[in-house]
């Protein structure tokens, strides 16, 4: 059965920028059972709303059968620091004030969500993750997590993720920030603060996680009709109040900055020499039309991990390709897991 839990950390935790924060909490879903000698930990790194219940949003992975069976692996899936679903953020009651935090909250990078996984996995007595995934903003912090503790991870999967981000994603991100902030609520000190601007702000980000084929498929008009409201039109707006009723614009705010500083290079020299840190057998999948992160991202980390392979998701949907098309994604993950793995292949790209 899928447990949900809180870790609460008590003491002062520094951030990478210098400020803190007086402790924190972590909300994390455990699945399965631990083997006598703890070699059997899948941990999940989420995606960028996603969420600790993996099954949710990753269901044709995880559960009876699947490549993550919980009858064989013991599944770990912790809510990052910044977001809203059980962990400290920003609408967290800021101990010093006895009230949310909001826009006092600080900025966080990947690499201070991870130093808040690894005291989870302290906590949990886990020694060494046997499997460490993630797609995305979780691909990015598995990636961090693998440098950071080389030696406590024993295989990295990481998928349409990179090792820095792009001018291109940082303006993409940008506009984002700029729909919430137009919006004449951000400055307020209240849980709905900015959400109108955030549905706006997730309607940029579609445009980025699909393609214009993928929209051509399903969202093609199939009348002539000028008074209709066009599928298009109604599918952005859709999404953007969908969103809004289960996110804030606080945490949409501070994952785009976690996004926007990610840099595993940063005070480890270069991202090259950061990348050779790594220890771990790692799979790295990229989705061959993703726009957002593109393939020649993902040929990048394989090149300078030791013993990594590099595999492609065909797809139509862009970067929601590591989320939709499971088949492929579970196809590489069993081979790679089986250890089957084919030598590295990758055409020379300059990043």
């Amino acid at each position: 059965m899928l447990k949900g839990r809180v870790f609460n950390y008590t003491e002062e935790f520094t951030l990478e920028s210098g400020r803190s924060l007086p402790g924190f909490q972590l909300f994390y879903t455990t699945w399965g059972t631990l083997n006598e000698d703890r070699s059997n930990v899948v941990w999940v790194c989420h995606a960028f709303t996603g969420n600790a219940f993996v099954k949710d949003w990753w269901g044709d992975l995880f559960g009876e059968g699947k490549t993550f069976d919980p009858a064989k692996h013991f599944i770990v899936c912790a809510n990052s620091l910044g977001s809203c679903y059980g962990s400290t953020g920003p609408l967290s009651l800021n101990p010093d004030t006895g009230k949310p935090y909001y826009h006092a909250f600080p900025v966080l990078t990947n690499l201070d969500v991870v130093r808040a996984f690894d005291a989870l996995r302290e906590h949990l007595e886990i020694e060494q993750i046997n499997v460490l995934i993630g797609g995305s903003i979780g691909g990015q912090q598995a990636l961090e997590w693998a440098i950071e503790h080389p030696e406590k991870i024993k295989r990295l999967v990481q998928v349409a993720g990179n090792a820095r981000q792009s001018p291109w994603a940082v303006a993409l991100n940008e506009s984002q920030r700029m729909a919430i902030e137009q919006d004449v609520t951000w400055q307020l000190a209240t849980d709905d603060a900015g959400l109108e601007g955030m549905k706006t702000a997730r309607s940029v980000a579609l445009l980025s996680y699909r393609t214009y084929n993928s929209y051509n498929q399903a969202q093609r008009e199939g009348s002539s009709d000028l008074k209709r409201i066009y599928r298009a039109a109604s599918y952005q707006r859709y999404q953007g109040e969908k969103l809004a009723k289960r996110f804030n614009a606080f945490s949409y705010w501070q994952l785009t900055k976690m996004m926007d500083s990610h840099n595993v290079g940063r005070n480890r020299g270069n991202v090259e020499a950061a990348l050779r840190q790594v220890k771990a057998e790692t799979l790295i999948i990229g989705v061959d039309t993703d726009q957002l992160f593109p393939l020649g991202e993902q040929k990048y980390v394989t090149r300078y991990i030791s013993n990594a392979t590099f595999q492609v998701i065909h797809s139509e949907a862009g970067h929601d390709g590591f989320l939709l098309e499971t088949d492929q994604l579970s196809r590489h993950l069993d081979t790679f897991l089986q250890k089957k793995q084919q030598r590295k292949t990758w055409i020379p790209t300059v990043f």
